[in-house]
């Protein structure tokens, strides 16, 4: 079948099946949307055809700036697409993007190495990544060869999705840094819900040396609630005389793409900012 641009209803078109990459509504979008608004949809979305429409492959955010718009259609090439052949292309498509959070390059570069794993498998494949396989090169290393990551940090993005949605979800806040984040990873399920809870329960989060030596007991059967309160209950020094203010509390005051790391910034240049201010004010006088 031919490819071609079709203009296809927005109720037709569907996100790709559990697609790794957050649509925020942001300035971003904004932007993309009084774009599209002055000079239309300059590069048609690409997707499949499914039984029940369309998957897009490659779009998804001007898929949303056309339903804020109010659109009742857009430009769409269509193409024929395996579901490996599919992954893999909505990966490239979107892995490039800049501040994406860690959790969708990780779920992203996990379902790309599974499609690659599972072409490699197919015989009546010749696509580049088979070609690569038989030749002894390994399909996360073919990955790190297309990427600006290495193959063993994407190896270590990989591991974060093994861990619990509440932590990687800190990881993602910036309260948990990457590397104590991988660390976490190697925790059974069970292990990850104790020290969610201690970690609730404490106000706390593991610093790389923690988390190591969490990894450690896990690995040796060792890891139970009590070593978990024994190592996070002790007081680091970064951890001293510590204001804490909730994301949640203070999320709406801040565009939507921040992380906490960026929030915790700009509160400190507001603050100082204002003292700077009232120095000058009492200077005044």
């Amino acid at each position: 079948m031919k490819e071609q641009v079709q203009q296809i209803k927005l109720g037709e078109l569907h996100p790709f099946r559990n697609h790794p990459f957050h649509v925020k509504d942001d300035e971003s979008l904004q932007a993309l949307c009084d774009s599209i608004q002055e000079y239309g949809v300059l590069s048609p979305l690409l997707a499949r055809p499914t039984g029940e429409g369309y998957e897009i492959i490659s779009g998804h955010r001007r898929r949303a700036a056309a339903l804020k718009l109010g659109l009742k259609q857009l430009p769409v090439l269509v193409r024929d697409m395996s579901d490996d052949e599919a992954i893999i292309l909505m990966v490239d498509s979107n892995i490039q993007r800049e501040n994406l959070l860690p959790s969708e390059k990780a779920f992203a570069y996990r379902m790309k190495l599974e499609a690659m794993k599972h072409q490699g498998e197919r015989v009546d494949l010749t696509c580049a990544q088979v070609g690569n396989k038989l030749t002894g090169k390994k399909s996360v290393q073919i990955i790190a060869d297309n990427s600006s990551d290495s193959k063993t940090q994407i190896q270590r993005y990989i591991r974060l999705t093994y861990l619990a949605k509440p932590i990687l979800d800190l990881v993602d806040e910036g309260r948990i840094s990457f590397s104590p984040g991988v660390e976490l990873s190697y925790l059974s399920k069970l292990e990850q819900a104790e020290l969610w809870d201690i970690m609730q329960s404490e106000d706390c989060t593991p610093s790389l040396s923690q988390a190591v030596r969490l990894k450690k007991l896990s690995m040796k059967g060792e890891l139970n609630p009590e070593r978990i309160y024994e190592i996070m209950s002790e007081e680091k020094a970064n951890q001293k005389e510590r204001v804490r203010i909730e994301v949640s509390q203070i999320r709406k005051y801040f565009p939507k793409d921040y992380t906490a790391h960026q929030m915790e910034e700009k509160i400190l240049q507001m603050l100082e900012a204002n003292y700077k201010k009232r120095q000058r004010s009492q200077d005044a006088r």
